[in-house]
């Protein structure tokens, strides 16, 4: 992953991270792609992402839960 590809700042998108020169959040990406969209889909709907901003946002996402600590806990899955 290019660490550049991913910046959080306090003034955009209340500091949440974001592909660079994008108000698209990592979160945003995940939620899309989760939702059944293609990357074709995401790279058409938003000129300024590229498909190496979505792989960064993968990256950044997969990164940042390896260095979390997660408790099991019993919930419905969301479908």
């Amino acid at each position: 992953m290019q660490a550049n590809l991913i910046t959080a700042d306090p003034q955009i998108m209340m500091g949440k991270p974001v592909i660079a020169g994008t108000r698209l959040t990592v979160e945003l990406i995940l939620e899309k792609l989760a939702a059944g969209e293609t990357i074709e889909q995401l790279l058409a709907a938003h000129p300024r992402l590229t498909r190496e901003g979505i792989q960064a946002a993968l990256a950044y996402a997969a990164q940042t839960l390896r260095s979390d600590i997660v408790y099991p806990v019993s919930y419905p899955i969301l479908s």
